[in-house]
């Protein structure tokens, strides 16, 4: 592996996991200097707010986003107090600043490398900086994209579920979520024990596959934490035949779930872009 390299990842391991199972990797970034607390509270201030998520951290694994408390500080006090005020932040879509632009590029090459495929498929790279206070949980939720987290500094444990467990995750839950539910879950105590989990210390790192439902919680330390995420077409095709049963489902209509019958899922697919194109041409925003 040459010195110069961001991420420590085994191929094999890589070929044997992406897209299927989570796995650790390593990464030389707990000292870049854009992953420092000043550099990190620059970049906060210039975001546009609603790239700028922060609540209190003192929650419940269910959590009911709605209901989830303001810390009643600014961003520049949160991030200042950080150490004191129970906060969960996000930094979102770091990548509209130039510089984190490149990291993201950097890190996603190498990702990239690991697969001749992977290179040709990567859409919609963003990044995403989590900052937190000792103790903070983030609530049960789940992702739509391929996501690598990275610890920069502090530790947090998660707790990561098969997305393939029916019992965890049915059919219904997936077709609210690809239709524009939000990203938060309802944990039940019963599934505990079928978490893989994973204590991450700074320079270890963790891919999530696509809609495994987690939730986590930091040590006893503040916690930053870098998340590069992108999608691929195989992604982009599951969300379209989810909206697809949500269609025919409000039509009255009982269709196959998503992977019984590939013939079925491509005719489904077919349909839904047809029915996209049908509404771009009508000058009605895309489904």
């Amino acid at each position: 592996m040459p010195s110069s390299s961001l991420l420590n990842i085994d191929s094999e391991r890589f070929r044997r996991c992406f897209d299927a199972l989570p796995f650790l990797i390593g990464h030389q970034l707990c000292e870049h200097p854009l992953l420092q607390m000043p550099r990190l509270m620059q970049l906060a201030q210039a975001l546009p707010a609603e790239h700028v998520e922060y609540n209190n951290a003192k929650l419940p694994i269910s959590a009911d986003p709605t209901l989830t408390p303001r810390n009643g500080l600014s961003i520049e006090q949160t991030l200042q107090q950080i150490e004191h005020c129970q906060t969960w932040m996000a930094l979102k879509y770091v990548e509209q600043d130039a510089d984190f632009a490149k990291l993201l590029h950097s890190c996603l090459q190498e990702v990239a490398s690991q697969s001749n495929l992977l290179e040709r498929q990567m859409s919609l790279p963003h990044a995403f900086i989590f900052v937190s206070s000792p103790k903070a949980v983030t609530p049960y939720h789940m992702d739509p994209e391929h996501n690598f987290l990275l610890q920069i500094r502090g530790s947090k444990q998660v707790h990561l579920f098969d997305p393939n467990d029916p019992d965890i995750l049915s059919q219904e839950v997936l077709t609210r979520f690809y239709s524009g539910a939000h990203r938060n879950l309802v944990f039940k105590e019963r599934w505990i024990d079928k978490a893989k989990v994973f204590d991450l210390a700074p320079g270890q790192g963790l891919h999530f596959p696509a809609t495994a439902p987690h939730f986590v919680q930091n040590g006893d330390a503040v916690s930053v934490s870098l998340s590069i995420t992108f999608r691929t077409p195989k992604l982009d095709r599951t969300r379209s035949l989810y909206r697809m049963n949500l269609k025919l489902s409000n039509l009255g209509l009982h269709p196959q779930r998503v992977g019984q019958s590939p013939r079925i899922d491509r005719l489904k697919f077919n349909a839904y872009r047809v029915w996209r194109r049908i509404n771009t041409a009508l000058g009605k925003e895309a489904p």
